[in-house]
């Protein structure tokens, strides 16, 4: 079997006919090569695992096969998770969009869209499908163990077949508190700005929406001669002061320390010293 490229950049390969992995080629995600053997694995077994996994327990149990069901294990195309996948990707959208919208009042729509994209990415549901562990319940040929590698878009795929299925057998509510649980983390990361660099703006944004104050950055200290000198700066919100960040102007060294706060507010290590 041979599966289409992502649309990422993981690389994919055909995954039959290779020789079976060596303990130096671990699956990725961590996945134990006995998650592969599905004679070794009853389906019943793989369906009540799930529903424990995700806390809820369906009447209809055949819209969970299904979306564990890979291509590779289904008796025809269309007894796969492939059809579950495209709805639970519309399904996942909507659900992340009303709880930004709902939550983040203050951000504009270039801001939220930034925020959902980085949320429900492939590397995102894939990640989070395996915190779950819901590539142990994957339902998959027998051929398929004989890969060296495995695509990262399979375990994403589930994760998405999965809210789908949910979503079908209890609606919108139910799949909605699931996802608020499961994806809390990574909205708080992806509205914090990991990468993008502009602590200073999500501070304020927190701080006036949490505190009802605005930050100011107190210079604790400088070091360095004037052509190279570093600056250490501390966020203060209301009295409170934060953990100070050195920089290599004030600039920096300010986003640093706003950076530094923002961890702190939400019981993190601080990014930088």
């Amino acid at each position: 079997m041979h599966v289409p490229p992502d649309s990422g950049d993981d690389s994919q390969a055909d995954i039959s006919g290779l020789d079976a992995p060596s303990d130096q080629h671990p699956f990725p995600f961590g996945l134990d090569r006995e998650v592969w053997f599905d004679e070794e694995h009853g389906i019943a077994e793989k369906l009540e695992r799930c529903q424990q996994i995700v806390d809820h327990r369906f009447t209809n149990l055949e819209l969970l096969q299904a979306a564990l069901t890979h291509a590779s294990g289904a008796s025809h195309r269309l007894s796969s998770n492939e059809r579950l996948e495209f709805l639970g990707d519309s399904i996942l959208g909507l659900v992340v969009c009303q709880w930004l919208y709902e939550e983040y009042p203050e951000y504009s729509e270039g801001d939220l869209t930034k925020i959902k994209s980085a949320v429900v990415s492939r590397r995102v549901c894939g990640k989070v499908a395996c915190q779950l562990g819901l590539e142990q319940c994957l339902i998959v040929g027998k051929g398929i163990h004989l890969g060296q590698s495995f695509p990262k878009s399979l375990v994403s795929d589930v994760f998405e077949a999965v809210v789908a299925a949910i979503y079908l057998d209890a609606g919108l509510d139910v799949v909605r508190a699931r996802l608020h649980q499961w994806l809390a983390p990574e909205v708080r990361g992806a509205v914090e700005g990991r990468g993008s660099g502009n602590y200073k703006s999500l501070l304020q944004q927190f701080a006036q929406r949490e505190r009802a104050s605005t930050p100011h950055y107190r210079l604790v200290t400088e070091s360095g001669p004037d052509h190279r000198k570093r600056f250490r700066v501390s966020a203060v919100i209301g009295g409170e002061e934060f953990q100070p960040a050195w920089g290599n102007n004030k600039k920096d060294a300010e986003q640093h320390a706003a950076a530094n706060a923002l961890a702190i507010l939400h019981h993190e290590t601080p990014p930088f010293e």
